[in-house]
C-alpha cells in the first residue's frame, strides 16, 4: 500500500471518462489498496482512481471512519442503475479542489451495481451521504468535478 499524489482541478486525467477495467488481479487488488490508503491520509470520505492518475473505473468510499468505525467499500465498473426522483441539496468538498465548496443536488437514494474486487456482482441501495459520494465519485469516472455539477459556496 502506498499514499500516492492526489491530481488536481486543470489535470486533463480529471476530464477523462475513465475505461472500464476487465482485469481482475494484483494490479486491481493494489490500486484499490492504494486508494484507500491516500484517501484516509487526505482525510476524505472518498477517491476515485483518476484522482491518483490511474483512468480506470474503479473508486473507494468511507462514509464512517470520521465518526467511528471504517466501513470501506471498493467499487469497479459501478453504474446507477435507478435513483430516488427526489433530490438534496447541500454543500461537497472535493480532495482534487482543496480549500473550495460547493452547493451540489444528489438524488435522495440511488441503487448501485457494481462488481467488487474479486470479481463479483453486487447491487445495493445508498442514501443520505453514501448516495452523495457514490455519485460524486461516480462523477469523478465520468470526467465530471463538482465544478461543473455544483455552485461554489
Amino acid at each position: 500500500m502506498a499514499v500516492r499524489p492526489l491530481r488536481f482541478e486543470g489535470d486533463p486525467i480529471l476530464a477523462e471518462t475513465a475505461a472500464p477495467v476487465t482485469h481482475f488481479g494484483d494490479g486491481l487488488q493494489t490500486l484499490i489498496a492504494d486508494l484507500f490508503e491516500t484517501m484516509y491520509d487526505a482525510h476524505g470520505r472518498g477517491l476515485a482512481a483518476p484522482q491518483i492518475g490511474v483512468a480506470d473505473r474503479v473508486f473507494v468510499t468511507d462514509t464512517t471512519w470520521k465518526e467511528g468505525e471504517k466501513q470501506p467499500l471498493a467499487f469497479v465498473n459501478p453504474e446507477i442503475v435507478a435513483a430516488a426522483p427526489f433530490r438534496q441539496q447541500g454543500p461537497e468538498a472535493c480532495l482534487s479542489i482543496p480549500d473550495r465548496s460547493f452547493d451540489v443536488a444528489r438524488p435522495v437514494w440511488v441503487d448501485l451495481a457494481w462488481t467488487s474486487p474479486a470479481g463479483i456482482r453486487q447491487t445495493a441501495r445508498f442514501q443520505g451521504i453514501g448516495a452523495v459520494c457514490v455519485c460524486h465519485e461516480l462523477d469523478h469516472l465520468n470526467g465530471l468535478l463538482i465544478t461543473q455539477t455544483g455552485s461554489e459556496i
